[in-house]
């Protein structure tokens, strides 16, 4: 047998030029093509057929490496196993194998990908992309989503946990979410490394929302009357929908995004769809005569249809920003903010919806439920939630008629009809 193996050195591959193939014994053979390349094979028989094996060329694979190769695959021969078949199911293998090693970052592109359509609008999916790619990405973005471990979620969220306490609790959740559909998808497995309870609870302070919570700078309910008199001062668009915003005590987005079709002045309903609610169902706002009357008012007022009440530029929704402006454009004589919320805070957009519950609270005997109802807000005690089903419309119609009546008192005093 070794006289018929072995017949190649090294020297004499490193010498040999002329095209053709030269057999070292055993199947294994150099091939020289016209161009100069040369390259192992494995020549072999089976069933009568033959078959040619690459096992490398010679800059890389040594002629010891060549037969160890060659080696390991006449002992497949021999199991009734042909090599290019094993080879192939190699090459198979680990290119899902590959295919399966998605980095944390590609998972969260997914992910938003995945749900971006179930979300109410773009500005969600751009919260997500933004605080993943501001707190997470910097520290396990480019690894395997299957290596991120607990060590490194806390790496994550420890330095901005108790300094920006509502970023980090979002950011943890986003993370999880993410992992979680890594899981799901066979990118990982295991635990969820991000998951809260009986885990990241044991290193990480439990900061309670309440501490968490941050409260709009609102304006005291007291000086409404006077600000919507200097609102009403303000020329554009964007000074009337602050306006609305506050006689129907909704957000911003729901303002903005408002199209005709959803108002019957007939019955003085605005229907805002489920879409469009934060808390993901149909709210109905009953209108004012005020609020009619502002209406009236907007030089778009007889189109129809999906056209929007507060049109910005060429039609479009007006930005989250038009409204803020307004607020900010007005100041006093020595040009400081002219509305601020008592404590040298200049007020919010949102804030004003805080003003109208105070409002309600304190100068008022409508019912804690209504106003929560005018506001949207699920009722906290689940017990009560049962018993109120229903949206106190009625109650709200005479709530917010005295809300609109309180808020332009003053216009009706002081300012010409």
């Amino acid at each position: 047998m070794s006289r018929h193996q072995h017949r190649l050195s090294a020297l004499h591959v490193s010498k040999l030029t002329k095209p053709g193939l030269y057999g070292d014994g055993a199947g294994l053979t150099l091939q020289i093509t016209k161009s100069g390349a040369k390259s192992w094979l494995l020549r072999y028989m089976i069933a009568g057929k033959s078959f040619a094996m690459g096992l490398g060329p010679t800059h890389t694979v040594s002629l010891a490496d060549a037969r160890v190769k060659a080696l390991e695959a006449r002992k497949l021969l021999l199991d009734g196993v042909n090599p290019l078949d094993e080879k192939k199911q190699n090459q198979i293998a680990k290119a899902l194998s590959k295919a399966k090693t998605m980095t944390f970052d590609q998972c969260a592109e997914s992910y938003i990908r995945a749900h971006k359509a179930a979300w109410k609008n773009s500005k969600h999916a751009d919260q997500w992309e933004n605080t993943l790619s501001t707190y997470a990405s910097p520290v396990f973005g480019h690894l395997a989503v299957a290596e991120i471990d607990t060590g490194l979620i806390v790496k994550c969220l420890s330095p901005i946990w108790e300094t920006k306490t509502e970023t980090a609790s979002r950011l943890r959740g986003r993370i999880e979410s993410v992992l979680g559909w890594a899981t799901t998808s066979g990118f990982r497995t295991g635990e969820n490394p991000a998951r809260w309870k009986g885990h990241l609870e044991n290193l990480l302070a439990n900061i309670s929302k309440s501490a968490r919570t941050k409260n709009h700078p609102a304006l005291p309910w007291q000086q409404i009357g006077q600000f919507m008199v200097s609102l009403k001062r303000c020329e554009g668009v964007a000074a009337r929908a602050m306006e609305f915003a506050i006689l129907t005590a909704v957000r911003s987005g729901e303002v903005r995004e408002a199209r005709w079709s959803e108002f019957d002045v007939t019955t003085k309903i605005w229907t805002i769809p489920a879409e469009r609610m934060k808390a993901g169902r149909e709210h109905q706002v009953p209108l004012s005569d005020a609020v009619l009357a502002l209406l009236c008012e907007l030089p778009n007022y007889n189109e129809s249809g999906d056209n929007m009440v507060f049109a910005g530029m060429k039609g479009q929704p007006l930005s989250d920003m038009s409204l803020t402006a307004v607020i900010r454009r007005m100041k006093d004589a020595q040009g400081m903010p002219l509305w601020t919320d008592g404590k040298g805070r200049r007020i919010t957009v949102h804030g004003f919806r805080s003003s109208f519950r105070m409002w309600a609270a304190e100068n008022t005997n409508h019912p804690r439920e209504v106003a929560e109802h005018a506001l949207a807000h699920q009722l906290p005690d689940a017990v009560e939630r049962a018993y109120q089903r229903g949206s106190q419309f009625a109650k709200r119609i005479l709530l917010m008629r005295d809300w609109a009546s309180f808020c332009t008192s003053d216009i009706d005093r002081i300012l010409p009809a």
